[in-house]
Order: structure tokens, then sequence, then C-alpha cells
């Protein structure tokens, strides 16, 4: 989740990522600034976040800089479970047209498992199909709102 950059190659409809202002903020912890060109049918968008990675506590928050949003923030929060480990995805946001969040909001549901879904198939590219107990996604789940 936190390799940011690889997001194109793995998520269908991100078309793009640039990221740019990479800084160490301590023991364990980064940021860095990232841009993504979204592209479904008939909506292109790009937006600006702030990534901040958290390895000792095992999260990563994303806040958003600029784009089409009047809010955006999401959590992914990794914990330890019986089965490897359990991912966690928050997420709240609004979008600046209405049209945009009621479109949005009326597929939320599926586009989160959709994305999970993404991350599950790169954690069986990366780990093989098994999803080895070190794999950040062994028993994944995934919890959201809007």
């Amino acid at each position: 989740m936190g390799e940011v950059s690889a997001y194109p190659d793995f998520v269908p409809w991100i078309t793009s990522m640039r990221t740019w202002n990479a800084r160490t903020l301590g023991e364990r912890l980064d940021s860095l600034d990232a841009e993504a060109g979204v592209g479904f049918s008939f909506l292109k968008e790009r937006f600006s976040t702030r990534v901040t990675r958290d390895a000792s506590a095992r999260r990563i928050d994303v806040t958003l800089l600029a784009g089409p949003f009047r809010r955006l923030t999401n959590r992914w929060s990794f914990h330890d479970d019986p089965g490897g480990t359990r991912v966690e995805f928050d997420i709240d946001f609004l979008f600046k047209a209405r049209l945009l969040d009621a479109l949005l909001a009326a597929n939320f549901h599926r586009a989160v498992e959709r994305l999970m879904n993404c991350f599950e198939d790169r954690a069986r590219t990366l780990y093989g199909p098994d999803l080895a107990q070190n794999s950040p996604l062994a028993g994944a789940t995934a919890a959201e709102s809007k």
C-alpha cells in the first residue's frame, strides 16, 4: 500500500502517478506528496495527496492537497491476525461536484471492494498464490466509511 508510485501497475483506474517532496519525519516515519491521474469511461481527474507512512504504528494516512474533493482522508491500518495480517481501509471524502459525489456514493461499497481486490491480487503477485505469512495482505479485510 505504501509504494504509491506502483499503483498504475495494478489499479486499473489509476492512469498515472507522480510523487515528490519525499522526506523522513522520524524513525520508521516518512511522507511524500503524490498526484494521481484517475480515469473512468466518462471521467478523468487528477488529485494530490500527502501520504504519511508510519511503520511503527503500522498505518498509512492520506490527506488531500488539491483536486476535485472538498474533503478526502483515508487510512490503511495493519493488525496482527491468526491468518496473517488484517488490513483495514477507512476513507472519508466529499466531492466538490454533487453529481460526482452522488455517483460514487451509489457505488461506494463496490468501488472499495474492487480496490481491495486490486491490492490482494498485487500481494499474490509479489508473495505467491498462498499469500505467505509475511504478506501484508494475508487474511485481508476492509472496513470503510463514507
